[in-house]
């Protein structure tokens, strides 16, 4: 018998020598992953944008002539205003420009790489956990492809923010140029923190713990430019490590240089060197950090859907609990500095004092303060009740069920805790701008006073939650939109005064309902009204997570 042996077909052989090239399909990787996250660009380009949009005509409201500026120029000399905001540049001469980058560009920074690290790991790390990237890599898909897809998909979307900062700065009549390097600065900055977490995600095999590390390394950059800047104005030696810095010393508006965004590109270009590197030494679904083994039996505070919940939120809550003290300390340190800025300002007087007479400006100041960091409070309490959602969609919801758990019950455990630590952290926020404030007033009973005073605004903070457990409750595929009620709050808060905001558009927001502690006297009836809001958003949450079905 003769057997024959068949040569398959030429466009066989042609897809399958594609197939084995490391960089094979990555474009319609892009496209795909483009049209995955085509709500979340949009969604964090138009935030960002509309911030800068809004915040440089409340700053000219603030600070409509030179000296308004120069009484400014000298609150950014404190370290805690340094440490919040960045090197200051043109302080002697303070222009409007030097102003507004001075004042914005950090946040713009930080919230560009946040969305960087978390759409890197959402490509790569998550869908490799998940079981995606098993099934594309069994499809003619190189190696690396959906790797350099992500990073493809995120250049994309950092562009885009930059695209939006500078065409804000511009629309605001600020000079071409430096607003130009501003969104590129931004866009480069967003890049080197998305390949920084395109390395964590070699290194651990689950993708929480992946934007945990990257988090970390942008939280450690945040502190070491701090201090960096803090040693020298205008930035020391040490301000040069941190990534964050690079953009910031372009001198935005003052005396423009370009190079140092050279540096964010080649950092970039290094660390995706390291993430091929490393990704080419790990087995897929595996990271080069060993996990450590658990115990054989769990222990018994996990047997339980609070116990399951505390172990989850843990890292979370941590993480909140540390940038919401190390914030409310820096914010509480300024309250000596802030009687000459606001001197012949009334606009400002009138934001940081909501329309309260100012007759004790220190404690004016605190309830500013104060407002601003139950902010955090509320994205907190909303990110740990639409983690509920995420174990949902991953199916752990299922198995806990399974086990014999009722579904009232894992929702009430889950929100039990969620509720511990929303009041720790309210008078966390308020002991650390107590403490600031104490520290540089020497009067020790703002302590005190704040930490109690923070409670005030649990009713408002559990509306804002209560909004999310409806949501995921009633209607899980959109619960994510909870978030635009928080940025409506955020931008009440910060701009309501400044922008002259009806009466009835700043009433929607929680806060507003909430007494301006301590300056006002607490009034039970209004916290009452918010805490009946809150339970019965919270009680339609638990009808319609018993009826509708898991996943659904």
């Amino acid at each position: 018998m003769t057997a024959t042996l068949t040569a398959p077909p030429a466009g066989v052989t042609a897809r399958a020598r594609r197939a084995k090239r490391p960089w094979a399909r990555t474009g319609a990787l892009v496209r795909l992953y483009l049209r995955l996250d085509r709500v979340r660009i949009v969604i964090w380009a138009l935030a960002l944008g509309l911030t800068v949009a809004g915040i440089v005509p409340a700053l000219e409201a603030a600070y409509p002539d030179a000296a308004a500026r120069q009484s400014r120029a000298t609150l950014m000399t404190n370290p805690s205003a340094v440490l919040m905001s960045g090197p200051s540049f043109g302080l002697d001469s303070y222009t409007f420009g030097a102003m507004v980058a001075n004042e914005v560009s950090l946040t713009v920074l930080v919230a560009t790489s946040i969305m960087a690290i978390l759409l890197v790991v959402r490509h790569t790390r998550a869908d490799e956990e998940a079981g995606r990237t098993e099934v594309l890599r069994a499809q003619p898909v190189g190696r690396y492809a959906p790797a350099a897809a992500a990073l493809a998909a995120v250049t994309v979307a950092t562009l885009a923010v930059g695209a939006t900062v500078a065409a804000a700065l511009i629309g605001a009549g600020l000079e071409t140029a430096s607003a130009l390097a501003m969104g590129l600065g931004t866009a480069l900055t967003g890049l080197v923190f998305g390949a920084v977490a395109a390395v964590t995600t070699q290194l651990t095999a689950h993708a929480r713990a992946a934007s945990g590390l990257a988090m970390a390394v942008l939280g450690a950059a945040f502190l070491v430019r701090g201090v960096g800047d803090i040693l020298h104005p205008g930035g020391s030696w040490l301000s040069w490590f941190s990534p964050l810095a690079w953009a910031q010393q372009a001198r935005l508006f003052v005396a423009l240089r370009w190079w140092p965004l050279g540096l964010s590109l080649a950092a970039t270009l290094v660390l995706l060197a390291v993430a091929v590197s490393l990704a080419q030494r790990r087995d897929l679904g595996a990271g080069l950090l060993a996990g450590r083994p658990g115990p054989a039996v769990a222990p018994a505070a996990l047997l339980s859907p609070a116990g399951v919940a505390r172990r989850l939120l843990r890292g979370s809550f941590g993480g909140w609990g540390a940038g919401l003290l190390l914030l409310a300390v820096a914010f509480g340190a300024l309250a000596n500095s802030l009687e000459d800025a606001v001197a012949g300002l009334p606009d400002l007087r009138e934001w940081i004092g909501a329309g309260t007479a100012l007759d004790d400006l220190t404690a004016t100041f605190g309830a500013a303060m104060l407002s601003f960091l139950v902010l955090g409070v509320a994205a907190f309490a909303v990110s740990a009740v639409l983690r509920l959602r995420a174990e949902e969609e991953a199916g752990r919801t299922e198995l806990v069920l399974a086990s014999g758990t009722s579904r009232p019950g894992w929702l009430a455990g889950w929100l039990a805790v969620v509720a511990v630590q929303t009041v720790v952290l309210l008078v966390v926020s308020g002991f650390g701008l107590g403490l600031g404030m104490a520290v540089v007033t020497g009067d020790g009973g703002w302590v005190g006073r704040l930490a109690v005073g923070a409670l005030a605004y649990l009713p408002a903070v559990a509306v804002v939650a209560g909004l999310a457990v409806a949501l995921v409750g009633l209607l899980p595929r959109v619960a994510a939109l909870v978030w635009v009620l928080v940025a409506y709050v955020v931008l009440v808060t910060w701009f309501g005064g400044l922008l002259n905001l009806p009466a009835w558009a700043r009433d929607v927001s929680p806060l507003a309902r909430t007494p301006y502690v301590p300056v006002e006297e607490v009034a039970a009836g209004p916290l009452a009204a918010l805490a009946a809001v809150a339970v019965v958003l919270v009680g339609l949450g638990f009808v319609g997570f018993r009826r509708r079905d898991l996943g659904g």
